[in-house]
């Protein structure tokens, strides 16, 4: 009789064993990982992306960092990732390395005031313009520049602008122009023009806006379209690059993007530039 009560007893916990066995597997399955969208930018460029000390106006903490990003980017970042059931995740990387990153894996995507351009399609792919970034010129409001009504009046102006981008290209379109080494980042563009170090720098509108809001002593120079930079389709149409062939993650952000229209995006800027740091 002992015996039995001892083999009942052990089938029972046996039994229980695999029940709880079977609970923790159906729980394990409802804690699944939420995915996360590993995205680059600079975090200093405003107002596409900046760096800010808090998580005021929904700003993102940058990865590894006691930092948070805010800016045009991060919330396109966050309509994209809600979008797609992921946690918006920035990584803060210069210019110079935000294709590279996006090649090696590091991220999933530069969200970064990035060109279309041909050039950069042969290392990465992009998504559907998700800005239209026309290209005018900042000047200091006391220079003589401040008066030109066409990129041929800023003749023989000390011009520069951020490396590597399309706007430095353009440079050359100002009749005997003294055109200077390009500039790491749109900080030290700023610093250049205040400084006197140049009288003009060559840029998009969003970027031009943000800088005169922030500085009252600066102005924007928008040109009549016949006498303003003559730019092509890609030099103007902004949109987000990709590790190569991730054809996925490129339908998955088109799903989003191609239902926004250009009045959403410029909404958006608008909202960016009322909030960058220095527009306090």
């Amino acid at each position: 009789m002992n015996l039995s009560k001892k083999f009942l007893s052990a089938a029972v916990c046996a039994m229980l064993l695999v029940a709880i066995g079977l609970m923790a597997g159906c729980g394990g399955e409802k804690k699944e990982a939420k995915k996360v969208l590993k995205v680059g930018m600079e975090c200093g460029y405003a107002p596409y992306n900046w760096t800010q000390t808090n998580a005021d106006n929904g700003a993102v903490k940058i990865a590894g960092s006691s930092e948070y990003a805010n800016g045009y980017d991060v919330m396109i970042g966050k309509l994209l990732a809600e979008s797609m059931g992921a946690t918006l995740e920035v990584h803060k990387i210069e210019w110079d390395g935000l294709a590279p990153a996006v090649s090696s894996g590091k991220i999933d995507a530069a969200i970064a005031g990035m060109s279309i351009t041909s050039k950069r399609k042969e290392s990465v792919d992009f998504t559907v313009p998700y800005y239209y970034a026309n290209v005018v010129g900042l000047v200091r409001k006391d220079s003589p520049q401040a008066s030109a009504k066409s990129v041929a009046d800023l003749k023989g102006a000390v011009a520069t602008s951020q490396l590597n981008t399309i706007w430095y290209d353009l440079i050359d379109q100002v009749p005997q122009v003294q055109k200077l080494p390009g500039i790491e980042n749109v900080p030290g563009m700023i610093v250049a023009l205040k400084s006197g170090k140049c009288n003009l720098i060559v840029t998009d509108i969003p970027t031009a806006m943000a800088a005169s809001f922030a500085n009252k002593e600066l102005a924007v120079l928008e040109f009549a379209a016949d006498k303003g930079f003559k730019t092509t389709k890609e030099d103007v149409e902004i949109g987000i690059a990709v590790k190569k062939g991730n054809a996925e993650l490129v339908k998955s952000m088109n799903a989003k993007l191609s239902k926004m229209t250009e009045a959403d995006f410029k909404k958006i800027m608008a909202d960016a530039i009322k909030i960058q740091p220095l527009a306090k």
